[in-house]
């Protein structure tokens, strides 16, 4: 089955995560998942946060399964970030099995990535409290997928955190 595809305009698609393709690549080379809709959510699961894209016109072209899905993984860009951080860890445990699949794949992606190369103005400090805060996320979503979830501990023993 095609998967289709949003166009973005040049500039909705300079805030596009780098890692979304990556984060669906983790889904079906890492974790074996070949749900249509689970990844299709995964490679759009920030054109709502990060692009003028809305969650209609994901309906639109990829169905309410689809923009369900994205539609639990977006933050609430109005809210502080603080908040926006707190709320994920709140949600997570409430979510659906799709939702927490995305959740987790892009967890990890983002944990390789902090462990591949520093963004630039992050210090030492920084990057561990996100491995702090990405844990109390995970932990929400443990039950989901032993592949992913056994590479999350490991990345997170690596940092002296358990969940």
């Amino acid at each position: 089955m095609a998967v289709p595809c949003v166009r973005l305009t040049p500039k909705e698609s300079q805030g596009h995560a780098r890692g979304t393709p990556s984060v669906a690549r983790i889904l079906t080379h890492e974790a074996g998942i070949t749900d249509i809709a689970v990844l299709q959510a995964a490679l759009l699961h920030d054109t709502v946060e990060d692009t003028d894209t809305t969650l209609d016109e994901l309906e639109l072209h990829f169905g309410a399964q689809v923009r369900r899905l994205v539609e639990e993984v977006t933050d609430d860009k109005t809210l502080p970030k603080l908040e926006r951080k707190r709320l994920q860890v709140e949600h997570a445990p409430h979510s659906s099995p799709g939702a927490k699949l995305v959740k987790l794949a892009d967890k990890l992606y983002n944990l390789r990535d902090l462990n591949r190369c520093t963004p630039e103005g992050w210090s030492e400090h920084r990057v561990q409290e996100y491995f702090e805060w990405a844990a109390q996320v995970v932990k929400g979503l443990q039950g989901t997928s032993r592949p992913l979830e056994e590479a999350l501990q490991q990345l997170f023993k690596e940092r002296g955190l358990a969940l």
